[in-house]
């Protein structure tokens, strides 16, 4: 999509507003793991106790993501961003302040997971109610290419304020950024006028509609392959030095100027294997040579497919469901996206102790994408066709619009 089609977007009324105010709710998200891992490291001297730490909070958020995002239909958005976004900023205050064992650490990381607040799968069902239907792919685009900015510029943040000044402040810097942004957010004209209707099906009923659980496979083994990627940069860079930062800056640039370029593809049900046989090859190219310009030039190629291929989830996520289903469809999608984090994490660093090189977390990230690939040509006839096909949201018989609260 040229440069002027999104310019036009955003003139579209609340459109900017609304994806800065999300962008700004979600920016912890790239910064709370590094901050919890150097905090809790930093006070117990134990990277063990970290991990441990960080796999309660990811459990919390994979167990809260359908939960809370279906719990919007029934409360509204803003009484359920409101409370877990009180509840998840005291998990971190406290967790930042409080002297603790490994057990309160685990206690307090687990509820700030099951109370990180549904903003994403929020914002992903107020998009369809903002823009017409020829602008929503387009938006989704932008939205997953904007994305990389939390993940190119949030790490180096944390890292800077934890380690130059402090792991509490690091951590209370989070949660600062947590009530900004997700006040603003929940603020937003958007939130307030925008009802999910009450789904009529029991829960976890839409996962099961073949796009819904298309996406959230392809969205655990998408992750999963960037997830090995993040361990294996580490690894070929002597934990984390400035080229491990440089390349998976690139891998995100890469990323980010893939969706911004397929902003107008149309999404037919072939798009998923096209995109994916681009992050396939780039990431099979990393087994080549651990030189830190051919590292950068294949996850650059990688990259280009990554945002392009997560616009697809969203959409097909979105076209396939009723809007009474579309924040709980998206909290299962997360859901399966942050088991694949965890996934891609383990293996990686599994298959590194039994290569004993970062070459192994390479070929784990090939391997999900290989997969992810696979699964995108085999179950092609699964994958709506969207060419000539509104995507929004199946519509609910009662009204979902209410005046400005």
């Amino acid at each position: 999509m040229a440069a002027s089609g999104y310019r036009e977007l955003l003139r579209t009324p609340g459109v900017g507003r609304i994806i800065a105010a999300q962008l700004t709710a979600r920016f912890p998200s790239g910064m709370a793991s590094l901050a919890i891992l150097l905090h809790v490291e930093h006070t117990t001297g134990s990277y063990g106790a970290a991990g441990l730490v960080l796999a309660a909070t990811s459990v919390g958020q994979a167990v809260a993501g359908p939960v809370t995002s279906r719990w919007m239909g029934r409360w509204g958005m803003r009484r359920v961003l409101t409370l877990t976004l009180l509840i998840c900023v005291l998990a971190v205050t406290t967790l930042a302040l409080a002297p603790l064992h490994l057990a309160g650490y685990m206690a307090l990381g687990l509820i700030a997971g099951l109370s990180t607040p549904p903003v994403q799968a929020a914002v992903r069902t107020i998009y369809p109610k903002m823009v017409n239907s020829s602008q929503l792919t387009p938006l989704f685009s932008l939205d997953a290419s904007l994305q990389e900015i939390i993940w190119i510029v949030a790490p180096v943040v944390i890292t800077f304020v934890s380690t130059q000044v402090g792991t509490v402040q690091g951590l209370l810097l989070v949660a600062t950024i947590q009530v900004l942004g997700g006040a603003w957010f929940i603020l937003s004209r958007e939130v307030g006028r925008v009802r999910i209707p009450r789904s009529r099906r029991g829960f976890g009923a839409v996962v099961l509609k073949p796009p819904v659980m298309l996406a959230t496979v392809i969205g655990f083994l998408l992750i999963g392959a960037c997830a090995s990627v993040e361990v294996g940069v580490v690894a070929t860079f002597d934990h984390g030095g400035l080229e491990a930062g440089l390349v998976l800056a690139v891998f995100s640039v890469g990323s980010l100027a893939g969706g911004l370029a397929s902003g107008r593809v149309p999404i037919g049900p072939w798009a998923m294997a096209r995109r994916f046989a681009i992050v396939t090859v780039g990431l099979a190219l990393t087994m080549i040579s651990l030189n830190v310009f051919w590292l950068g030039g294949s996850l650059l190629l990688a990259g280009l497919g990554v945002a392009p291929a997560l616009a697809v989830l969203f959409a097909i996520t979105t076209a396939s469901v009723k809007f009474s289903e579309s924040a709980e469809a998206f909290g299962w999608v997360g859901t399966g996206q942050l088991i694949g984090a965890a996934a891609g994490s383990a293996t990686a660093g599994f298959l590194i102790d039994q290569t004993g090189g970062a070459q192994g977390a390479y070929l784990a990230a090939t391997l999900f994408a290989a997969v992810g690939l696979l699964v995108s040509i085999v179950f092609v006839r699964a994958f709506p066709d969207l060419r000539d096909r509104d995507p929004s949201p199946i519509p609910d018989t009662e009204p979902v619009i209410l005046p400005s609260s």
